[in-house]
């Protein structure tokens, strides 16, 4: 997703828990930046000068139930305070459905509460196609 959006000429800034995964984030054209969605607080700096943030752990194995509960309500509350002006949520993949289920509607939620705009995207991402153009077609809205 990141060499995408970056083909259509935006800025990019790519997380990774291991320091291993740097250099992939880097070839595709995007900033890379070690922070783990279980330690908000390292994913917090990296928010500087970033107007969407996309949450793509629909796929994330284990403790997907967090990332997708309370982690994720503890940073939409803490986006009010941030630069970051849109959300994409990924919906779909193989966490369990009652957890994506859940991470959408606090996503929901959240929009709601402080017109954060946002997006919940439900395109399969076992169809890479599909889901990329669903994916960037949601940040080309917030943007």
């Amino acid at each position: 997703m990141a060499g995408a959006l970056v083909e259509a000429g935006h800025a990019v800034r790519g997380t990774t828990r291991d320091p291993r995964g740097l250099r992939a984030i880097e070839a595709a054209g995007a900033e890379a930046v070690v922070a783990d969605p279980d330690r908000l607080g390292t994913l917090m700096g990296a928010l500087s000068g970033v107007a969407v943030l996309c949450w793509l752990l629909g796929s994330i194995d284990g403790a997907a139930g967090d990332l997708h509960g309370p982690r994720l309500r503890s940073l939409l509350e803490h986006l009010v305070d941030t630069p970051v002006r849109g959300v994409v949520y990924e919906a779909a993949g193989t966490a369990p459905p009652a957890g994506l289920a859940g991470g959408a509607a606090l996503v929901r939620e959240a929009s709601a509460r402080w017109r954060l705009p946002a997006e919940v995207v439900t395109a399969d991402p076992a169809d890479h196609p599909a889901w990329l153009a669903a994916m960037t077609a949601a940040v080309d809205r917030l943007l």
